[in-house]
């Protein structure tokens, strides 16, 4: 190292030590002090040209990150509402199918319940397992007397006058017995209407 004339110390060259000899004369040490000089003015301005490109080079790297943080987001938001769909499809299939099942076994059901109302003995312990197991799974049954009568669950097949004591219609009779499954109608209840 050397120092200049404002007691900077400077990085010593190659190009700025004399090949010649080992001693320099004072033209010498001029010219290198020059070298020197212009030497480290170079380095400033490719530092300030350094800064500037890292600077450039941040920026650029910033605003890739932020769009590659924006597209994970909305790849992650759109995942999500695909995992949501897909598992509401899924319930849905699944209920369907329930509901299939149901709707197969309702004549069953309608037979076990016909044999019950002739007295045949040995369907009333079967028909109670079968109408609870599918109890259990989401079946209703609809057969209500003296309800409301309601057309989205109760077909009326037969009507009577009634007293003006009632708000309305009412069921009076079940002919035979609706279902539901999971809220939804699989068949109405036929019933006999009084009012």
């Amino acid at each position: 190292m050397t120092s200049d004339a404002q007691g900077d110390q400077v990085p010593l060259d190659d190009d700025a030590v004399p090949s010649g000899s080992s001693e320099s004369d004072g033209s010498d040490a001029v010219s290198t002090d020059a070298a020197d000089q212009q030497h480290s003015s170079d380095d400033g301005d490719e530092q300030v040209l350094t800064v500037e490109a890292l600077v450039t080079t941040l920026e650029v790297t910033t605003a890739e990150r932020d769009d590659y943080l924006d597209r994970w987001q909305r790849t992650s938001a759109e995942f999500a509402n695909f995992k949501k769909q897909t598992e509401k499809r899924n319930s849905d299939v699944a209920a369907q199918a329930g509901s299939r099942v149901a709707e197969a076994l309702l004549p069953v059901l309608d037979a076990c319940e016909a044999a019950e109302l002739q007295g045949v003995d040995g369907v009333e312990p079967i028909a109670a397992q079968l109408r609870g197991e599918l109890e259990r799974a989401g079946l209703q049954v609809i057969a209500d007397v003296d309800a409301p009568f309601d057309p989205n669950l109760h077909e009326a097949a037969m009507s009577e006058p009634g007293d003006d004591s009632t708000n309305g219609p009412v069921v009076a009779q079940v002919l035979r017995t609706g279902y539901a499954w999971n809220g939804r109608v699989l068949r109405a209840a036929m019933v006999k209407v009084r009012g």
